[in-house]
């Protein structure tokens, strides 16, 4: 009796044994880092005019490139359910205020939204600037400047204020470089 308890513990310890060395051995071998993604480099283009277009804002006002004339600004295809999306808003905030006055806005496109589930978004981060909804036409116009199409948001488009596309911008960006977007779309050229 002593044997087969003495025979089935030893059992049990080279199991137990065996099972901790290849348990260790799997967590201890470091998982490869993958390779960090390089932010995308803004897309420098120079195209005659920024595109056409025409949309209504989320407070009913009318907001197009015939409304925006001399002005230097920024469009920004933008999801409330982006993360990436929602790192740059407060920055984009901040900007809004500073540049505002000085010829410049931001105009926030809400890409696949509810308008009553935007119309929070914007309360809750106190958006000043124009927000509409992306429609087919209003993405139609920033399609055809961006090969393949917008593809990834936040996607960004910056005009400067003599009417030209200046830059194309996918990804999020920082406060520092989006200053400079607004900067050298406020210079005339």
């Amino acid at each position: 009796m002593k044997k087969i308890i003495s025979q089935t513990l030893r059992g049990c310890l080279v199991s137990a044994l065996f099972l901790a060395v290849t348990v260790g051995s799997v967590t201890a071998v470091p998982k490869p880092k993958s390779p960090s993604q390089p932010k995308p480099q803004p897309q420098k283009v120079s195209y005659p005019v920024a595109p056409v277009f025409s949309a209504v804002d989320l407070k009913g006002k009318v907001v197009g490139s015939a409304q925006l004339a001399g002005k230097a600004y920024i469009v920004n295809f933008f999801a409330s359910w982006c993360p990436p999306c929602r790192a740059e808003i407060p920055d984009m905030v901040i900007l809004q205020n500073q540049y505002g006055r000085k010829g410049f806005t931001f105009i926030g496109v809400a890409v696949n939204e509810t308008e009553p589930k935007i119309r929070d978004f914007i309360a809750r981060n106190k958006i000043s600037y124009p927000v509409v909804m992306a429609d087919d036409q209003l993405v139609s116009a920033f399609n055809r400047y961006v090969e393949g199409g917008i593809h990834a948001i936040p996607t960004s488009f910056v005009v400067n204020s003599s009417g030209k596309m200046t830059q194309v911008i996918t990804g999020a960006r920082s406060k520092a470089d989006f200053e400079a977007f607004i900067i050298d779309a406020l210079k005339k050229q």
